[in-house]
């Protein structure tokens, strides 16, 4: 994974995406990290099923996924009552 692939990931839980998780619905479903899992996918779709030629977008998702949570925590943390 380069550089390029961490600041894309950063790009999912900032701007747009970010306000959009925001204002969501209360009931709405909405994963940032979607566009990850869905190349993922066609990188599936694209080898026949061979997970091993698809490890890199797995671990971006992996990381995507990992960030995002990392940074609802610290957003919990900062409009916590009793932070």
């Amino acid at each position: 994974m380069g550089e390029k692939d961490a600041s894309s990931t950063d790009a999912a839980w900032s701007g747009p995406t970010a306000d959009r998780f925001e204002n969501k619905a209360y009931s709405e479903y909405f994963d940032p990290c979607q566009e990850a899992a869905q190349k993922s996918i066609r990188c599936l779709h694209r080898n026949g099923g061979d997970r091993e030629m698809c490890t890199d977008f797995f671990q971006a998702y992996r990381d995507c996924k990992e960030q995002w949570t990392n940074a609802r925590k610290e957003a919990r943390k900062k409009s916590s009552w009793f932070g």
